[in-house]
């Protein structure tokens, strides 16, 4: 089977297959490894079905959310195609949020099971409340964790290794991401079943050219579509195992130990974490990465000079491109013997790609306008955002929000978003609030954040803060914003800079004119 379109999978088709359809040639195959387990995919099916199990002693029904805080680890995988198999939801919660935008999640989502990483229970304690519905808790890789809940070791313990997949109709939901909004609060997006095998095989196999010799490692982690794809369904999908890292992506010292550690040969990661890279001067010659056959940027734009010295240094190609959680994965693309540095590529095969000025008509070659794509894997919605969501998903349309242009010979090239957000890292940062953040500190009058690039050409927050007392301006307070933003959100939104201003240019309605600031 070999699914281009979704009339080429089954009406009843549950994304397990991706799992499942290893087992009778590959079962004894490796599947899965991390530093404290190998799994094959055998071993990995079995586990799932304990999985699967459990979660239908709690109650859990095809339908419900189940929501996975986790950091990347076998269980993390394995708890998700349990997800899947029983017809239940999994919502994939990003593990650098603070404790008052998970609860937001946990809320929206309507989450009944919470699986969290012993790591991260503090944070999850601090999340919930009488509004949250969560029922149970399960706790991954436990020490002293049994007063949040029961371990997952203990939850599986007496189950069976048998269990029959749910019948779900190939439009059925299995996944609910968020990705950050333009006001800060995260958007539900929901992906049906069908969505995984379709963008598996449009570009993991027929683009990236995935095949069961390929063992792949993901910066991006689990929770993100990029690192789920990527690192997960894509490779499963054709029979490659994978890598998981639980550390940090802003230790390039130690992605680059996994790489010499596990002998990957695909690396997913940000464009921030190649320029991350680059950053230590011998890193050709501390580590061993002759395993690598190819890199694969995402997330943001990848600047042409971090490709061209990450080339030189190692020998490797970066294929770059852009995806959306919106789409599930990547819809322009470089590939492998086609590549042009600096831009997003062309339309992978299975997806239209257009650009239109502000009227909705296409612009010419060239010109700069608003990027949208069709294509069968976008979602549909956001949840529980009508308006946003009548302004992105316009009929067979997805509004990306990009500002892109086409050359000549039909690469696409990034020319920044048409509303405020930024990519920070390859993850969407609002700043407005990044600046209703700052203005909650008793020192600043007001403020705006606009995107700056540093000196690898990658973008970061910048804030131009009004003070109270101007006097109080100085590297002392520079210290104590930054604190501010990092204590009541993620530290990735944080501002990079600050710059302290008398006033900030407005239009004659008292607008904050952005672009003059940028």
């Amino acid at each position: 089977m070999i699914p281009r379109k979704a009339a080429d999978l089954p009406v009843w088709y549950n994304a397990v297959d991706i799992l499942e359809r290893n087992l009778e040639h590959r079962a004894d195959a490796q599947a899965l490894i991390t530093a404290e387990r190998k799994l094959t995919f055998g071993q990995v099916s079995a586990e799932v079905n304990r999985v699967g199990n459990a979660m239908k002693a709690l109650g859990v029904r095809p339908g419900d959310r189940v929501a996975i805080l986790c950091l990347d680890c076998a269980e993390w995988a394995i708890s998700f195609f349990a997800c899947l198999k029983i017809g239940a939801v999994a919502v994939g919660m990003n593990t650098l949020l603070t404790a008052r935008e998970l609860r937001h999640i946990l809320i929206d989502s309507d989450a009944r099971v919470l699986l969290v990483h012993s790591a991260l229970r503090e944070i999850a304690t601090e999340s919930m409340n009488e509004d949250t519905r969560v029922e149970h808790i399960v706790v991954v890789a436990h020490d002293d964790a049994l007063d949040l809940g029961v371990t997952y070791e203990e939850w599986i313990a007496d189950e069976s290794e048998q269990l029959a997949a749910e019948r779900v109709h190939r439009d059925d939901f299995g996944t609910l991401n968020y990705s950050s909004g333009t006001t800060g609060q995260p958007k539900g997006i929901f992906h049906a079943h069908r969505d995984y095998a379709l963008t598996a095989q449009l570009w993991g196999a027929d683009v990236l050219g995935l095949s069961q010799d390929d063992r792949t490692f993901s910066v991006a982690k689990l929770f993100f579509t990029f690192g789920l794809g990527g690192n997960l369904l894509f490779p499963w999908w054709v029979g490659a195992s994978v890598v998981l890292y639980p550390g940090s992506p802003r230790q390039a010292a130690d992605v680059l130990g996994v790489i010499d550690r596990f002998r990957p040969t695909i690396l997913y990661n940000a464009p921030t974490g190649y320029a991350s890279i680059l950053a230590i001067d011998d890193f050709t010659e501390r580590y061993d990465l002759s395993s690598l056959r190819l890199g694969v940027s995402a997330g943001e734009a990848l600047p042409a000079p971090v490709w061209q010295a990450f080339n030189e240094r190692t020998g490797l190609d970066i294929i770059d491109g852009i995806g959306s959680t919106e789409n599930f994965h990547i819809f322009i693309s470089n590939r492998p013997g086609d590549i042009r540095p600096g831009s997003s590529g062309k339309p992978v095969p299975g997806y239209e790609c257009r650009i239109v000025d502000d009227e909705g008509v296409a612009v010419e070659t060239g010109d700069v306008g608003t990027l949208q794509i069709k294509g069968e894997t976008a979602a549909l919605f956001y949840l529980h955002q009508s308006e946003r969501s009548r302004e992105v998903f316009q009929g067979e349309w997805l509004d990306t929000g990009d500002k892109y242009y086409e050359d000549e010979d039909g690469y696409f090239w990034h020319a920044g978003r048409s509303d405020d957000m930024l990519k920070v890292g390859g993850i969407w940062v609002s700043p407005v609030e990044v600046e209703s953040t700052l203005i909650e500190h008793d020192a600043v009058l007001e403020c705006a954040v606009v995107g700056v690039e540093d000196n690898a050409g990658l973008v970061k927050p910048k804030a131009f803060v009004v003070l109270h007392e101007p006097g109080g301006a100085g590297d002392d307070m520079v210290d104590r914003l930054v604190e501010h933003c990092v204590d009541r959100m993620a530290a990735y939104k944080r501002p990079r800079w600050i710059e302290f201003v008398d006033q900030l240019p407005k239009t004659a309605t008292g607008k904050i004119q952005r672009f003059r600031l940028r």
